[in-house]
């Protein structure tokens, strides 16, 4: 690590999905007290793969209690209180989100133990509807009550500092799930005949895997590529009707985790997700793929560049034909866009970029 820092550093979650336990556990490398998390069970029904074990950093197991549902949901997270108060951090890492109300209790005793709060989350875009004005002035306050914010985006941050959070308090660490490649990168030849598509993640309608059919289906014959899924879920066999109707140059192949995950991105010439969510797009880009990938909530805009991909709008399955007819009717730019992908992954977006990040903030509100 390019530096350490001297203390004890704490993160509250709301729930600890697996993917985010090879960052606390690099994170907590840089600290020299270690590091203690404190998360909970996520909402019955939610797809979420938690977990309670961590290999480096100390897992507390939070008391979530889930009250109401949609705008009205609040986590109540019980014994955050004590456990602060057992831990005892120098410093703090909590999401920034207002429904969780012992959230501002806890900020309020690190404060008046004269130790710093950092908020963490993905931004802050202007609330509408009814009561808008009066949920921004509560979440302005409970942001403003952070002493800095680590953003997942730039558009996040830049919400953070339209709040009147001081600019070189807001910090931007891109969501990574995977370390730095290490292995040279796949060289890729101009796709000859039909392109190899891959998806890869939970079957879920979310996931919209049922549009990526059908704008294959839609495509000129001479571009209509070989589309390979992989994962399963709860939406598998109405996915795999569907293609049986549609677009039967379809294959599913399952859940694959580790090395039999390989030779399907080895095999692909272009990477799709699109819908929500995609833990895979930097372990796809790790393999020199260039990738399609359905806006969100800004964490892909940092990832996904023109130079290495394109974003497509969310459930418009014209906008996602289209940029399927783009991207394949230019595939001889597909190997150089790949290239640009592993670039990203192995320099800018990465678990030792974002622990970078994460450390900076820390110093930044520990010598203030």
């Amino acid at each position: 690590m390019s530096r350490i820092f001297q203390g004890k550093l704490a993160i509250q979650q709301r729930v600890l999905p697996f993917y985010r336990a090879p960052f606390f556990d690099l994170l907590s490398e840089a600290c020299s007290g270690g590091l203690d998390v404190f998360a909970g069970n996520p909402r019955r029904g939610e797809s979420i793969e938690s977990i309670r074990e961590l290999q480096t950093a100390r897992y507390y197991h939070a008391k979530n209690v889930h009250l109401f549902s949609g705008s009205l949901y609040l986590c109540w997270q019980r014994n955050l209180f004590a456990w602060i108060r057992t831990v005892r951090p120098d410093v703090i890492i909590m999401e920034a989100n207002p429904r969780y109300p012992a959230s501002t209790d806890a900020i309020r005793w690190m404060h008046g133990q004269g130790k710093p709060v950092i908020g963490w989350g993905l931004g802050a875009p202007e609330l509408s509807g009814i009561g808008g004005r009066a949920r921004e002035s509560s979440r302005s306050k409970f942001l403003l009550s952070f002493d800095a914010m680590i953003a997942y985006s730039d558009t996040g941050a830049e919400e953070y500092r339209r709040l009147g959070i001081a600019p070189n308090r807001v910090f931007v660490a891109p969501n990574a799930v995977t370390r730095a490649p290490i292995d040279p990168p796949v060289l890729r030849d101009v796709p000859k005949g039909k392109a190899n598509l891959l998806f890869v993640g939970r079957l879920q309608q979310r996931k919209r895997v049922d549009l990526l059919m059908r704008a294959c289906a839609s495509l000129p014959e001479g571009l209509q590529p070989r589309l390979t899924i992989v994962g399963d879920g709860p939406d598998r066999l109405r996915l795999e009707n569907i293609a049986t109707e549609i677009y039967p140059n379809t294959i599913f192949t399952g859940t694959l985790i580790g090395d039999a995950l390989t030779p399907h991105f080895l095999q692909a010439d272009l990477f799709v997700l699109p819908g929500t969510g995609g833990l895979a797009i930097q372990q796809a880009m790790s393999y020199a793929l260039p990738v399609i990938v359905a806006e969100g909530d800004g964490t892909q805009s940092n990832l996904v560049r023109s130079s290495n991909g394109w974003h497509v709008i969310p459930g418009d399955l014209e906008n996602l034909e289209n940029t399927l007819k783009n991207a394949l009717s230019n595939s001889e730019k597909l190997p150089h866009m790949g290239m640009e992908s592993y670039r990203i992954v192995r320099k800018e977006i990465n678990l030792e970029k974002m622990v970078e990040v994460f450390l900076e903030a820390i110093h930044t509100v520990s010598h203030s």
